[in-house]
């Protein structure tokens, strides 16, 4: 084990010396994900902490007085503690030595029967553990890896592998059924054979529900590890999900999505499956770096997933429908109800706000709604107020709008090979005119007047007519044909010679 590891987590912990000094004949591990992080270089904040050879009593009267420590459950074996001199996120986990023995099979984690013991040796404490390659132990005082499953070749060969019989290990707990997929998505892993094999016959178990009529897997456990993993890899989280059949037991609107032909004049990529796998690709591409200089977040993932989704129940084709060609007409608002659908029936707002893994319901539904804006209209001719509604309102996501524009067009190959995004270069260049109105008056200006001054000026009364004068009043100002208080009033009684009193 490497000494720096031992010098950090000391340096880090003060208590674990202070630990190792009061009971010599105690042993103190590193366990879990850290072991694997640090192995592979990796930067980790998660440190979880195993002690043998001291007696629950003790420990917690040693922990007690170096912060503050609360005891999860007498089976379980585990301490969440605090130390005093240090400020953390979240407590530490120290655990006893335990095994866990499920009772049921049926995948749900809480139907196991626990029991800790602090002389339970190290490596019976690492065979109750889901993959081999989480199943290691740093021993920080002789300063070595115990590996008794083969974890660390695992590691070496980027291979994912259960620790144990694999089928018994995901009939245990289904969640491992996510943690796998999120793992291979995260560290670029491969599965197993058999491991693989079992997952997939085991995927079943994210629908299956307890006899109380609750899942076995509960929808919040699913949109952690299943968002993580498309932020981790969009594409291989898209591959994985379909090759496991995880798609089709919790998303089947997706699936549909196969097969569905698109226009050849258009869509050369393929149906739109593959359009949207092609889309995926370009969150992470050369290209979207250079365009952006930011990093895509899961609200924009899912958006790029989904953008399509309403293609598949909105086709029409000529030979069945007679149209000119194939078309899919509405789907944009479609897709939009069956992401906010999908988000809300599994529970995709489970991070919280400022997370790169936040999912805003509505926000999303918007995005796929929306994505077709450019296609609409001419851009030349799209009023400037559009514009600012669209991409620069701070009330919707209109940066994430233009980021999912761009790959959906880069993912739309025509016939000549050459995915077209003019309509994109040309809407970048007006939202660049009005964001340099912006910076010449050091931010995008307010509107020049208030509903209550346009009543004023024009002795209107409240009503529509307002509203639709305030959005003129607004294109006229961002298209830099008005500038002041006095010019817009003057140009709204013009717009209303017949007003009373309008002159």
């Amino acid at each position: 084990m490497n000494l720096l590891w031992e010098e950090s987590l000391s340096l880090r912990y003060h208590f674990l010396s202070e630990l190792q000094s009061k009971f010599p004949d105690g042993e103190v591990y590193l366990v879990g994900g850290a072991v694997r992080d640090l192995l592979l270089g990796r930067p980790t904040k998660d440190h979880d902490f195993l002690v043998r050879g001291i007696t629950a009593s003790d420990l917690a009267e040693f922990l007690d007085r170096r912060g503050k420590v609360s005891w999860v459950g007498k089976t379980f074996g585990v301490y969440k503690f605090m130390p005093a001199d240090m400020v953390l996120d979240e407590p530490v986990d120290i655990a006893l030595p335990r095994t866990e023995r499920s009772f049921s099979l049926g995948g749900v984690y809480r139907d196991f029967l626990v029991k800790s013991d602090p002389f339970l040796s190290i490596e019976e404490d690492m065979g109750r553990r889901d993959f081999t390659v989480n199943a290691m132990a740093a021993d920080i005082t002789k300063r070595c890896v115990i590996d008794p499953f083969g974890g660390l070749n695992d590691l070496k060969a980027g291979r994912l592998r259960a620790v144990g019989e694999p089928r018994l290990r995901f009939s245990e707990d289904a969640s491992r059924i996510l943690r796998g997929l999120r793992f291979a998505c995260q560290y670029k892993f491969d599965f197993e054979p058999e491991t693989w094999a079992a997952l997939c016959e085991a995927v079943g178990l994210l629908v299956a529900k307890r006899e109380d009529g609750g899942f076995v897997v509960p929808r919040e456990t699913i949109a952690k590890e299943w968002i993580k993993a498309m932020v981790a890899d969009p594409v291989a989280a898209f591959d994985l999900w379909d090759k496991s059949g995880a798609f089709e037991k919790l998303i089947p609107e997706l699936i549909a999505m196969k097969g569905c032909p698109q226009p050849q004049e258009f869509h050369t990529e393929g149906d739109v499956w593959n359009h949207t796998r092609l889309a995926l690709t370009q969150l992470a591409s050369p290209a979207f770096c250079e365009e952006f200089h930011s990093e895509y977040d899961a609200e924009l993932v899912l958006a790029t997933l989904l953008h399509d989704v309403g293609k598949p129940p909105t086709l029409q084709t000529p030979e069945r429908d007679g149209v000119d060609r194939i078309r899919f007409n509405n789907h944009d608002k479609v897709g939009a109800r069956f992401a906010k659908e999908i988000a809300t029936r599994l529970r995709l707002s489970i991070f919280p706000k400022g997370s790169r893994y936040y999912i805003d319901v509505d926000a999303l539904g918007w995005l796929v709604e929306k994505h077709l804006l450019l296609v609409h209209g001419e851009i030349d001719r799209m009023r400037a107020s559009t514009i600012e509604k669209h991409f620069l309102n701070p009330a919707y996501p209109g940066a994430k709008l233009l980021q999912l524009i761009f790959c959906d067009g880069r993912a739309t190959v025509p016939p000549d090979g050459v995915p077209q995004l003019v309509y994109y270069r040309q809407v970048r260049k007006r939202i660049e005119k009005i964001e340099e109105m912006g910076r010449e008056r050091s931010r995008i200006p307010p509107p020049l007047l208030t509903g209550e001054e346009v009543m004023e000026a024009l002795h209107l009364s409240p009503g529509p007519s307002v509203g639709e004068y305030l959005a003129l009043l607004r294109e006229e100002q961002l298209s830099g044909r008005l500038a002041s208080q006095e010019d817009a009033i003057a140009f709204l009684k013009k717009q209303c010679p017949n007003k009373e009193d309008a002159s």
